[in-house]
Formats: structure tokens, sequence, C-alpha cells
């Protein structure tokens, strides 16, 4: 005898396809509040781990904007939001949200900034978007349903030898962190065709989805900003991890194009890229 299947089990691809729709219409709101709604004098509202690393009032604005629309739709869920969104949920279904991913990008008027939305459920991210308005660019993904920027399937690159990968990377606002990371880069940049820099870690991995780099790296990544871009990366082809046999997260994350991926990770972790 068999256990008769579970009418009230949602089904996961119905699910996926709502968290997405709710994901896109959210992420349009706060991007056109962040383009269209940027102050002349934009102030810095506090800072976080150092002065560097800026909180304007876009930040928090864009925050409660999403929030608050996502609350609407479906109450139940938890969130966790980089502008202090926080709690648990009772439906299973969490939204990790970075409002605004490239704040001092942002702050200085430069156009590669985006806003991430990612909905997880036990563990696993099921849908994820990221917008980048002055670049007018929507990626998003359901897993398993492949990679799309502005409703066109994408893909990776094919790998080339690492000597002619192109790789961006990002730094920690702390000055020693800075400073190690930069090391790690020097110590790269022979290896490698070269490094880029962008100021968005969203927007990195939407790239190497999109064939515009072969690899990413960075140390310091919290789960919103690269929720909805891992999965997008990983949609369109791309690899991604932390340190070897570990998933994407603080200590590292590394996403790169299969044939890049393996010994870029490997210099990775030779070079110490995970350590302070």
């Amino acid at each position: 005898m068999t256990d008769a299947p579970n009418e009230d089990a949602p089904n996961e691809d119905a699910l996926s396809d709502e968290l997405l729709a709710l994901a896109l219409e959210a992420a349009s709101r706060a991007g056109a509040l962040l383009r269209d709604g940027r102050p002349d004098d934009l102030a810095v509202a506090a800072t976080k781990s150092s002065p560097i690393d800026v909180v304007t009032e876009m930040d928090i604005a864009a925050e409660k904007l999403i929030t608050g629309y996502l609350s609407e739709h479906r109450p139940d869920d938890g969130f966790l939001g980089e502008e202090g969104a926080s709690s648990a949920g009772s439906s299973g279904v969490r939204w990790v949200i970075d409002p605004l991913d490239g704040t001092v990008n942002y702050l200085y008027g430069l156009p590669t900034w985006a806003v991430s939305i990612a909905a997880e459920r036990d563990g696993e991210t099921l849908a994820g978007v990221v917008a980048i308005p002055l670049r007018r660019e929507i990626f998003r993904a359901v897993r398993g349903g492949g990679a799309f920027l502005n409703d066109r399937p994408i893909g990776c690159r094919p790998a080339p030898p690492l000597e002619r990968a192109l790789v961006s990377t990002g730094f920690n606002y702390v000055t020693a962190v800075r400073t190690h990371q930069a090391g790690i880069a020097q110590r790269l940049i022979p290896q490698l065709r070269d490094i880029r820099r962008g100021g968005s870690a969203a927007a990195d991995l939407c790239d190497v989805a999109a064939g515009r780099l072969d690899g990413y790296y960075e140390r310091g990544l919290h789960p919103w900003d690269l929720a909805a871009g891992d999965l997008i990366a990983r949609e369109a082809g791309a690899l991604t991890g932390g340190r070897p046999g570990t998933r994407p997260g603080y200590d590292l994350t590394v996403a790169a194009v299969p044939g890049v991926f393996e010994p870029l990770q490997a210099l990775l972790e030779e070079y110490g890229a995970w350590h302070d």
C-alpha cells in the first residue's frame, strides 16, 4: 500500500512562480524609488562596519517598500534584510533582501547598484531577482528554470584557460581586511587576464551569469548580498561555492564558469583568501 499524495502540500513550481512574480514587482518598485527619488544632496544616515560603509536614507526607504509590499501579499512569510528586517514567519518561506547593493556606487552617482530579492524555503533559494535600474536590466531565476535577463534566456561563457579569464572581486570596508584582500588580488593578477572591481556583489554574480565575466570571488558577503545572484549564476550554468566543499558564504564566495571555478577556488584556498 502506498501513501496517498498530500494534496495540501504546495506545488513547488507554482510557489516559485508566485514568489518570482512578487519579487519582480517589489524589485521594480524599489528600483524606481531609488532611481527617481535620489536627492541631489543625498546624506549619510548612519554607518555600519566603518565610516566608509554608509547607509543612506534611500536604503532604508527601499527596504520598507519591499517588506511592506511582500507582507501585504504574503503576511506569514519571514524576512532577512540588510537594513534590519528580521522575522521568522510561519509559512516556511523567507525573503532575503538587499534593498541597495552597491551603496557607495549609489552615493557617488555610479550606475552599478542593484536591488536584490530572493525567496528561500528550507534553506534552498526558490526564486531570485536582481534589478539594476541604471543599466535597465532585471535578472531573474527560479530553481530549475534557467536564468533570464529582461525575459531573454542567458548562460555563462565557455570556459577559457585560467590565464585568459576575466574575474571580478570586491573589497571589505574594514581597512585591515581590505589590505589583505588587495594582497590576494596582487597574487592573482599574473594568473588571470585581469581583475575587475564593480562594487556590487549582486551585479557581479549576474554578470557571470550573462557571460560578461568568467568568474567572481569575494570574502565577507552576507546572505542578502548573494542569495539572488547565486541562484541566477547557477541557473545560467556557473558553478558556485565557498572554500572547497562548502557553500558560498561569509568566509568565501566563488562563482565561475566550469573549468575556471576549480582552479580559481584552488588558488584562493592556497593564497588564504578566506582569512582576514
